[in-house]
């Protein structure tokens, strides 16, 4: 199995007599800088007893200083998700409890006991088995005990009231925690990383690939690095210039953690929209041609479209079972098609989603998917180590070609498929006969990324070792190469 896609992305209340109403948070009132502040249980006790009153009862509500409250979202729901959601989620829920959405996490597991009881971290099933040293009792159970600080900081919060800050209660916790700010990329690497998602800029003037929480902009004749924009998703696994030529889209995440697609000023580094997230990395991106929408394709093994004019989801597909690889549009944007994991490509229609065809043909994981013009034909490879041609019209295989390792994502350039594979080869393969135009070699170690840009007719590869190559494509020659290592 592909391994660059697989070593680490695998790594990857209501209580008795009490309603779980009864200490979601119901009121919100200003306090004297001006801020908001959600109020704690006592306080919307206080708050009816008051409305029955009178106004004048509410004089000095606010007399006595507030400190500041713990935030579920920024400070509590990240260390459940990163500690807690693995062994008690939707589909492993250990002891019969789950703690994935908020109105999961507030019902008690098999034995009953209130996991929460505002204001009383004491008597809380939470708190007593986050402190608990006894093995199968202290929680987690599979991995270290969490830091003392973290544990305080859940008890702070339960006896502040634990207030849930009006979270839906179906939400999944990835979808509350606030994007954040990612970690600062070493000034030097210490050792190259592969080079997995790797874009033009929309003028060819700069190669864009992936580095370390953060992309790296070269000079494509000279191997230059020009600039570094830092601060982005810890890996990248595609990248994709946008028409207006000033943004670009970072497809990646964190394997097993969260998943994010981010659209990013060029000139700048800044995030201007996170258009996706996702308990999970996102594996790829494409523009619909023709239109202001993107798809992108996940590990949780669904597909969403997204409409980049108002920046808000249109559409969720979910036919696929397993990761789904690479995606990619017809020329006249009117269909979708995808590759998985899950030993199928599929084809949709764009507007609709509605799915058109399901192609078999590999028997194995596939990796990249590509329509030919209008998309009445599409070829596809995978870790059979083929490249497949085969019709729209009942996924009917018309060529087969066999290449000399596994593939990555298959790139289309006019009438020829671009495909980067292990053997630490690229080939070209020309549609007119379905035969192997060239074969290239020049990486010490597998292809795993490749772009190309048209105006200046160069393709660019990237491999597991860190190195880029870049080409001229008509003929193979190398034009330049480096070690994408800042």
């Amino acid at each position: 199995m592909n391994s660059y896609f697989n070593t680490d992305i695998n790594k990857k209340a209501t209580h008795s007599g009490a309603s779980q109403a009864a200490w979601l948070p119901l009121i919100l009132r200003d306090s004297p800088d001006g801020s908001r502040r959600t109020a704690t249980l006592a306080q919307q006790a206080a708050m009816r007893v008051f409305s029955l009153l009178g106004p004048l009862a509410l004089v000095g509500w606010w007399v006595e200083p507030l400190h500041a409250e713990v935030s579920f979202r920024e400070q509590i729901a990240p260390i459940l998700q990163e500690h807690c959601v693995a062994c008690h989620g939707a589909k492993r829920a250990e002891g019969g409890y789950r703690l994935d959405t908020v109105e999961e996490l507030v019902k008690p597991g098999d034995g009953g006991t209130a996991p929460i009881l505002a204001h009383k971290s004491g008597e809380s099933e939470w708190v007593s088995r986050l402190r608990s040293h006894e093995p199968g009792v202290r929680m987690p159970d599979e991995s270290e005990p969490l830091a003392p600080e973290q544990i305080d900081l859940i008890a702070k919060w339960i006896d502040e009231g634990a207030s849930l800050e009006g979270i839906a209660p179906k939400d999944p916790l990835w979808l509350v925690i606030p994007p954040k700010k990612t970690s600062t990329s070493p000034e030097h690497y210490p050792r190259a990383i592969p080079v997995i998602a790797m874009a033009f800029a929309a003028d060819g003037s700069q190669l864009i690939t992936s580095g370390y929480h953060e992309a790296l902009l070269w000079n494509p004749l000279t191997g230059e690095l020009v600039q570094r924009l830092p601060h982005q998703a810890q890996r990248a696994y595609a990248i994709q210039s946008l028409q207006d030529g000033k943004r670009f889209a970072v497809a990646g995440g964190t394997p097993g953690a969260i998943g994010e697609l981010r659209l990013i000023d060029r000139a700048s580094g800044a995030v201007e929209q996170v258009l996706a997230r996702s308990n999970d990395v996102v594996l790829d991106c494409a523009l619909r041609p023709g239109h202001q929408e993107m798809a992108i394709a996940l590990a949780d093994n669904t597909i969403r479209l997204y409409d980049l004019g108002t920046m808000q989801l249109k559409r969720v597909i979910s036919s696929h079972a397993d990761w789904v690889t690479q995606l990619a549009y017809s020329d006249d944007g009117k269909r979708l098609g995808s590759a998985s994991r899950d030993r199928s490509a599929k084809v949709y229609d764009a507007e609709t989603g509605d799915l058109l065809v399901s192609y078999p043909g590999h028997g194995a994981a596939v990796r990249g998917i590509a329509a030919i013009g209008d998309g009445a034909q599409w070829v596809s490879v995978g870790s059979d180590k083929k490249l497949h041609r085969w019709e729209l019209e009942g996924a009917k295989k018309v060529a087969e070609v066999p290449l000399g390792g596994e593939p990555a994502k298959l790139l289309r350039v006019d009438a020829s498929i671009i495909v980067p594979c292990s053997d630490k080869h690229w080939y070209r393969i020309d549609l007119s006969n379905n035969a192997i135009g060239m074969k290239v070699p020049g990486h010490e170690d597998w292809l795993t990324s490749v772009a190309y840009d048209a105006a200046t007719a160069r393709l660019a590869t990237g491999g597991l070792d860190g190195s880029v190559r870049v080409w001229n494509f008509k003929d193979g020659s190398l034009v330049t190469q480096w070690v994408a290592k800042p």
